[in-house]
């Protein structure tokens, strides 16, 4: 088992809610490449709305249309910070095995 600082935090989470942590020291490893993918749908997911909100912008939106896409718009921001989360832990990783 890795040390605590060395735990993933994965792009997803657990009950209610909660982070859930990938202990492992094969980043080739079924769940670190799982983990891989996630990260790059949700990315792209967030560029695809960002184009949505740019082209929204351009028409005439209902109410409910923005409900929506502050909806969605909240769950990409989420997704896109957790990523950012654990890749800044990646990298204090990656730079203490340097």
């Amino acid at each position: 088992m890795t040390a605590q600082d060395e735990l993933r935090l994965l792009p997803w989470t657990g009950p209610e809610g909660k982070p859930c942590y990938l202990s492992t020291d094969d980043r080739d490893g079924f769940m670190s490449r799982l983990a891989d993918n996630i990260e790059s749908i949700q990315l792209g997911s967030a560029a695809e709305l960002l184009d949505q909100v740019e082209s929204l912008t351009e028409e005439q939106a209902t109410p409910e249309d923005l409900r929506l896409l502050a909806k969605e718009m909240a769950g990409a921001l989420r997704d896109v910070l957790r990523i950012a989360t654990s890749r800044g832990q990646l990298r204090e990783v990656n730079a203490h095995r340097s």
